[in-house]
């Protein structure tokens, strides 16, 4: 009764583990695609704030003039959200989307001043109350590191390419 029990619950199991590699990283692609490609483009339909705020980089990056950072910012996620859709180079945009994001949780989403580990975890919001709102860029790493360790999946120009080189063009 056991084995009768289990091995179709392997299969189950198994079947889903395939659908994950097709839509699991897919949806996480999608969705942090698009979230930053919106906040690239943004910055490039805005005016460059990153000058109030060069003081608060951490370094290096306090010492890229703020022209240079805001273009670089803006480009990564513009150039980066289009990649992750369409799973091309997802490792390299992965690995500079979580840099960036770092950054920005440094200098822009971090509370600027806390005494202990709850005043810490107040900015642990998605709002903007005067403690931080680090949680929706702490969302977009943990969602980023999948993309890192694991690859873009099997729906993706990454995939695709690796087929065929590996293939022997097959």
């Amino acid at each position: 009764m056991y084995k009768t029990l289990i091995t179709p619950i392997h299969r189950l199991l198994a079947g889903l583990d395939l659908i994950g590699l097709w839509l699991g990283l897919l949806a996480l692609r999608i969705v942090l695609g698009w979230e930053y490609f919106e906040a690239g483009r943004e910055k490039f339909l805005g005016d460059n704030w990153f000058a109030d705020i060069q003081d608060r980089f951490p370094f290096p990056f306090n010492l890229v003039p703020p022209e240079i950072s805001w273009q670089m910012a803006t480009w990564f996620e513009l150039i980066g959200g289009i990649a992750l859709v369409l799973g091309l180079a997802t490792r390299f945009f992965s690995l500079s989307l979580i840099v960036l994001t770092v950054v920005a949780i440094l200098s822009v989403h971090w509370p600027e001043s806390w005494q202990t580990l709850g005043e810490l975890l107040q900015g642990y919001a998605i709002s903007d109350d005067g403690h931080g709102n680090y949680k929706l860029p702490a969302i977009f790493l943990a969602m980023l590191l999948p993309l890192v360790l694991q690859g873009p999946g099997r729906l993706s120009v990454d995939h695709w390419l690796r087929r065929r080189t590996t293939a022997g063009g097959a």
